[in-house]
């Protein structure tokens, strides 16, 4: 289980912190060369050393993900250091955070913000990526999509729209890159234990913990180990999928 991918290339965006560094690391404790990029510089370059204190190979490149050449210029990069891409793990996005609000209160700006962030943003990195796997007849693509998508949560209707997206393109993807040996697959994870829940107000932390059938939320690695799962040759019969992590929140 140890190398299960050895001699890969994993790239995880958003992985400074919560469930994108959990993913790196544990690519990482699996064998594979893992490639971190996050706005974060000082968060990212923590990620890069833990991964390579438990002794994995990191390389960890400041990119703004909403920048396309910026990211354009980090994929080249990566490969050029580490090799082809492999494994792909789109994971950079959040909610609108403060600037949250009922659909009817909020503007436009705040839409075109989230769905960049959570939809354009994994498209187009997918684009980056996605021809040298075709071309190599190989490659694990796992997107971050939401369970809101599923449940409809008030406040956060952009968020479950862009979401949603992701979850499209990745049954769309799925079909195209099928003939190539390329599994496409989304995670949904529900409430986790990263920055974004903790900064709730007290008692909409306690109303969603009360909608959890397991009674508590999911943890980073709880996420990642459903992700390294879909990237792995374990799964290799699987794609098109949503794979929900909820601890029961809803079933799908």
């Amino acid at each position: 289980m140890t190398n299960r991918f050895e001699g890969r290339v994993a790239l995880v965006t958003g992985g400074a912190n919560g469930i994108g560094r959990a993913s790196a690391i544990k690519f990482a404790e699996q064998g594979a060369k893992v490639a971190i990029l996050d706005i974060e510089e000082d968060p990212l370059a923590e990620a890069a050393e833990m991964i390579r204190s438990a002794g994995g190979e990191a390389l960890p490149v400041v990119t703004n993900m909403r920048d396309r050449q910026a990211v354009k210029e980090a994929v080249e990069k990566i490969e050029a250091d580490l090799g082809p891409v492999d494994i792909l793990l789109n994971n950079v996005g959040q909610t609108a955070r403060k600037n949250a609000s009922e659909f009817l209160a909020s503007v436009p700006e705040t839409w075109d913000f989230v769905v960049d962030l959570n939809l354009m943003v994994t498209m187009y990195t997918t684009w980056l990526v996605a021809p040298g796997m075709r071309e190599r007849k190989f490659g694990k693509v796992v997107s971050i999509s939401s369970d809101s998508t599923l449940i409809g949560d008030k406040t956060i209707v952009d968020y479950a729209a862009a979401k949603n997206g992701v979850t499209g393109f990745t049954r769309g993807l799925a079909r195209e890159l099928a003939p190539f040996g390329i599994n496409v697959n989304a995670v949904a994870p529900g409430v986790t234990n990263t920055r974004g829940p903790k900064q709730l107000p007290k008692e909409t932390y306690e109303q969603a913990l009360k909608e959890i059938p397991l009674g508590h939320f999911a943890e980073p690695e709880d996420i990642a180990n459903a992700i390294t799962f879909l990237a792995s040759q374990e799964a290799r019969c699987i794609t098109g999928q949503l794979l929900v992590v909820n601890g029961g929140r809803i079933f799908y």
